[in-house]
């Protein structure tokens, strides 16, 4: 079966490779990276009003916000 490549989708890979490949794979310098270039930009940010909270584990094995 022939699978059809979509042009975008393989851009956007390549830009990932070439961010991933600037930074050594450094999550956090990518991460400082584009903080930085945000606060340049001057454009909005969303910044979500809490925090994600982490899923604990009930007795009775149900997943609550805790």
């Amino acid at each position: 079966m022939l699978q059809r490549i979509d042009p975008i989708i393989e851009e956007l890979h390549e830009v990932r490779r070439e961010i991933a490949r600037r930074f050594e794979g450094d999550i956090h310098r990518i991460s400082k990276d584009a903080r930085q270039r945000q606060a340049q930009e001057g454009r909005p940010v969303w910044h979500p009003k809490a925090a994600n909270q982490a899923l604990q584990q009930t007795r009775d094995g149900v997943q609550r916000h805790g």
